[in-house]
């Protein structure tokens, strides 16, 4: 009963631990293959200034170096942004091999637990029925 039950429990993290990498993994392309149509989103950078209030406070130079590194991150992640829908073929793969790494560990831990059930009924002589002793004549 308890092999079964050991087991039993084993399938039933199997389980959760694929629909959670399925899960993971859905969420995961979603985002990077949806992450292509947000290039538009850093092309509102050039029209960023400083606030009416705050511009006497502020040289002119730290103005357009900010400006000029603003617009070199805008097109840097516009760039990246463009990239990411092709890492979805390399997320699948990573979610086969984190799944199958992840199974393997839980069927050897089932492995383990068995063995542990194992060793734990033959220590307690066991709950089975017990062989009859030789009739000597």
């Amino acid at each position: 009963m308890f092999y079964a039950i050991s087991w039993f429990v084993m399938f039933c993290l199997l389980a959760f631990w694929s629909l959670g990498v399925w899960a993971l993994h859905a969420a995961t392309v979603w985002a990077v293959s949806s992450a292509g149509a947000l290039t538009g989103a850093g092309s509102g950078v050039e029209g960023l200034h400083l606030p009416d209030w705050l511009a006497p406070w502020v040289p002119p130079d730290i103005v357009q170096a900010m400006t000029s590194l603003l617009s070199g991150v805008a097109s840097a992640v516009h760039g990246v942004l463009q990239a990411t829908p092709s890492l979805a073929d390399g997320l699948s793969v990573a979610a086969w091999v984190i799944w199958s790494l992840g199974s393997a560990l839980l069927v050897l831990l089932g492995v383990g637990l068995h063995l542990l059930v194992a060793m734990w009924r033959r220590r307690s002589g066991g709950s089975g029925p017990q062989p009859r002793p030789p009739v000597t004549a």
